[in-house]
């Protein structure tokens, strides 16, 4: 460490001792060095980025930085060696006055991650301010008829040095009439006196001139000086006297303006004139003492002046003269000492410094959001301060250091319960009654993407009539995210699939913004009566998160197939009259009028009518449960009902789909032994017969298990050539369990064409059954042909 020193080459072993080095002590996170002042620019400190476990490297990445409150730039930190040194000159008398200590506080902030660390540098006193007195020249009045042994106060010097620089020794010139007397009180003050040592002899010498010098305790000591002029008179030979030479009083600082603070008797032996005392402030009178007090000069009260503030000035040092009215006025001279009593007016007062806003809800427990430091101009209790938080807050507040608390998170945080927190910091003093102050800081919670969009339902059920127009809306799906901003902006696309052999995204779409989801072409129900497909809501945070929700769309019939005339050939012979020649069958594609219905709540299927032959022979019924949750939930089931002949056991199988989101798996109701029947009668060439029309007649091959089956299959059965032309619709909804399976419609050589051996047989039947038979069996066999 480097310092300037005005003394000589012999002082500077002396100064080199008093130096103290980079001490630093581990208490409460506190670092201490000490400093001279004066101390030149550039003067080592201390190693404080080692002191303080830091690397070098690190200084820049982690925005090292040293802070003063209210001190400038007396101090800096080199980044590149972590060394504190002196940046700008120190002088302790302007910065800590006559204070016993004087630190700089600094407070070393790191960021990635935050720490902050408490450094004080104490600045040790040079003897840099020689002794001064008031004046260069006093003019003290004695009479000569004061006896030896008479005291006259003088002013001492003041040395804005302290400790032994400030420690002060007086001497004046070797004289044979007056000699010094410094003595020291209990409150650390000279009273410097000059002493008559004999009588004095005004005839012989009428002034005395004598020079008073201060000298210093410092190494090399400095020196102040101040011209005695001493005037000797010759009259009035008793001066006024006071009942003590020192006076110790108190007074609040609260007082009022006129207050007593006390009342002087000073006596004086002479009669008349002589004897009347005038009191007065002994010149020269301080500025503080002025503008604090005033005395009354015939009763010698003393009385405050304005309002008295501890916080300013605590000590008062008075002197006063009391002067008597005679030819040659006289003198008496004392000291009040006013002490002020401090009393609980300063409120506390808080410094917030933001260093983390805002805050990420996914930020660690025990991170520290704010920097607080309170202070409190009151003394003692009054000046000890506690700081508290609202309460309900998921902060604490932890003490770092006197007077300097860090907010430090205390709970998990949660953006989408609250978004934002108003923290209010109260500090309250020890006094009483106490005194508080409060400061709030706002503490905004950033988001992080930590919610997934949600659909109200899990899934929906929409009906949409068949041949609605390209492009029409069909729906609107709707998520609803937590999050804020980006987080939860929400957009929607299909979970692409296949429907039979084409995409999903060929029959709807969904728009990306609104959810709107719309039909890109018409739909059949011939073809599809139920579309089953996923809608994906994803957000645009970082991770995205998504979610998806099922749709089951509906295809509604409408009236939109003509019936198609079946196939039918004339066979002209010399027949009777009244006899039968053809007969004409029709199909249509359109799903006919429901001869069913289902009970509301009990489920039961009942007949809405009678049932006759222009029935199909099998039933399908689709039959939608929906129960009175929220969200509603519903299951689809399909019931496949048989007609049978009177006699027969009825026969029904049913399909379930479960919450409208299974796999629709179709049961069918097989006749075996119906099926052994026709097989034991038939024989090899019918078998034969039926390989050979099945290839001509059948229908395409089926489609996969999302689309239509095929086209009308003509079936020719037994040698009596009884013949069935049936129009089967086979419908399938995408399941991705394994092969669609159809419901299977087979003929008996002895029922009538097209009917089922389930249904009933009619006497009009048999009555035109054998020229029906000849007739189809012409006519298949020249199909077969």
């Amino acid at each position: 460490m480097l310092f300037s020193w005005r003394g000589g080459p012999g002082a500077l072993s002396f100064l080199q001792s008093l130096l103290l080095l980079t001490a630093w002590e581990a208490g409460s996170g506190q670092i201490h060095y000490s400093v001279l002042e004066e101390a030149k620019h550039g003067t080592f400190v201390g190693r404080i980025a080692q002191d303080l476990g830091l690397e070098l490297a690190e200084l820049v990445r982690r925005q090292f930085r040293v802070v003063s409150k209210g001190r400038g730039d007396l101090l800096e930190v080199n980044l590149q060696n972590g060394i504190l040194f002196v940046n700008s000159r120190i002088d302790r008398e302007a910065l800590c006055g006559r204070n016993a200590e004087c630190s700089i506080h600094l407070e070393v902030i790191v960021d990635r991650p935050l720490q902050v660390f408490h450094v004080e540098v104490e600045v040790k006193d040079i003897n840099d301010n020689p002794p001064v007195f008031p004046e260069s020249k006093k003019r003290i009045i004695i009479a000569e008829s004061r006896p030896p042994e008479t005291r006259f106060p003088l002013d001492g010097a003041s040395d804005a040095d302290i400790g032994v620089n400030s420690a002060l020794t007086y001497r004046i010139d070797p004289n044979d009439y007056f000699a010094l007397d410094t003595q020291n009180n209990r409150e650390q003050t000279s009273s410097l006196s000059l002493v008559l040592r004999k009588s004095l002899d005004r005839e012989q010498i009428q002034e005395h001139s004598l020079l008073l010098t201060a000298n210093d305790g410092g190494k090399p000591e400095m020196t102040g000086t101040v011209q005695l002029l001493i005037e000797i008179l010759d009259v009035n030979d008793n001066a006024p006297e006071f009942d003590q030479f020192i006076y110790k009083v108190t007074v609040l600082e609260n007082a009022f303006n006129g207050t007593l603070v006390i009342k002087l008797n000073a006596t004086d032996l002479d009669d008349g004139a002589n004897g009347d005392i005038s009191y007065s402030f002994r010149r020269p009178v301080s500025p503080a003492v002025l503008n604090a007090f005033i005395i009354n000069p015939n009763s010698g009260e003393i009385r405050t002046k304005g309002k008295l503030d501890f916080e300013e000035k605590k000590l008062y040092e008075i002197s006063v003269e009391a002067i008597d009215k005679g030819n040659i006025p006289m003198a008496g001279h004392c000291t009040i000492f006013v002490e002020v009593l401090d009393i609980n007016d300063n409120i506390p007062h808080i410094t917030i410094t933001s260093l983390s806003l805002p805050v990420r809800e996914d930020v660690q427990v025990g991170t520290v959001i704010a920097l607080i430091s309170v202070s409190d101009r009151d003394s003692g209790a009054n000046g000890q301060v506690t700081c508290s938080l609202t309460p309900h807050v998921p902060f604490k507040l932890v003490s770092t250091f006197k007077n300097y608390y860090s907010l430090v998170l205390d709970s998990a945080l949660d953006r989408d319960s609250v978004s934002d927190y108003t923290v209010v910091v109260t500090a309250r003093d020890g006094g009483s009654p106490s005194l508080s102050a409060t400061a709030s800081v706002s503490v905004e919670v950033a988001d992080v993407n930590d919610n997934a969009p949600t659909f109200a339902q899990a899934e929906y059920t929409v009906f949409v009539k068949e041949n609605n127009p390209p492009g029409c809306h069909i729906f609107t799906v709707s998520a609803r995210d937590a999050d804020a901003q980006e987080n939860a902006l929400v957009s929607y696309s299909l979970v692409e699939r296949r429907v039979g052999e084409r995409a999903l995204s060929s029959y709807v779409s969904v728009h990306a913004e609104s959810g709107k989801v719309y039909a890109l072409q018409p739909l059949d129900h011939e073809e599809l009566e139920l579309l089953q497909f996923q809608v994906s809501a994803r957000d645009a945070g970082v991770p995205p998160l998504g979610s998806n929700v099922t749709l089951q769309v509906f295809v509604l019939d409408e009236n939109d197939n003509a019936p198609a005339l079946l196939p039918l050939e004339l066979v002209w012979r010399s027949v009777g009259a009244g006899h039968v020649v053809a007969k004409v069958r029709a199909v249509d594609a359109d799903s006919g009028y429901n001869p069913f219905r289902v009970a509301l709540y009990t489920g039961e299927i009942s007949t809405t009518r009678s049932l006759d032959e222009a029935d199909s022979p099998r039933q399908r019924l689709l039959v939608l449960v929906r129960d009175h949750g929220e969200p509603a939930l519903t299951a689809t089931a399909t019931v496949l009902l048989s007609l049978v002949e009177s006699g027969q056991a009825p026969k029904a199988s049913s399909r379930v789909l479960a919450g409208a989101a299974g796999a629709e798996t179709a049961l069918v109701d097989v006749n075996v032994y119906l099926i052994i029947a026709i097989c034991a009668v038939s024989s090899l060439l019918v078998l034969t017969l039926l390989l050979y029309v099945a290839l001509r007649c059948s229908a395409p091959p089926s489609e996969g298990a999302c689309g239509p089956a095929g086209k009308p299959t003509l079936v020719c059965s037994s040698a009596v050539g009884s013949w069935s032309y049936s129009q089967q619709r086979r419908q399938r909804v995408c399941s991705g369990e394994g092969p669609p399976k159809t419901d299977l419609m087979a003929f008996s050589p002895s029922l009538p064409p097209c009917l089922s051996s389930t249904e009933g047989t009619g006497q009009k039947e048999r009555e035109g059954r054998r020229e029906e038979e000849t007739e189809d069996r012409k006519w298949c066999c020249d199909r077969r042909a």
